[in-house]
C-alpha cells in the first residue's frame, strides 16, 4: 500500500524526493502519514481536496482485503 501511495503521489509534486509515508498499525486501524514539500501540499490536496479523495479512494480499493480500517492523513513536515 505504501508503494501505491507513493506511485500515485510523486508525478503530482515539485519535490518527489521529499515524499515520506509513516506507517502506524494497531489492532483495528492501519494509518498512512503522508508528508510531502511545503510548497507541494495543495497539488496533492488539490482544489476543495479533490485529489487527496482521489488518492484516497484509490488507496482503499487496493486494500478491499483487509478487515483493518486504513486511514490517510497529508501531513505538514
Amino acid at each position: 500500500m505504501k508503494e501505491l501511495i507513493e506511485t500515485i503521489v510523486k508525478p503530482l509534486v515539485d519535490h518527489p524526493e521529499a515524499v515520506r509515508i509513516d506507517v502506524q498499525e494497531t489492532d483495528r486501524t492501519i494509518s498512512y502519514k503522508l508528508s510531502v514539500h511545503q510548497d507541494d501540499m495543495g497539488k496533492v490536496i488539490g482544489k476543495q481536496g479533490r485529489v487527496a479523495k482521489a488518492i484516497r479512494t484509490v488507496s482503499l480499493a487496493g486494500e478491499s482485503g483487509s478487515k483493518k480500517k486504513t486511514v490517510i492523513e497529508i501531513v505538514d513536515k
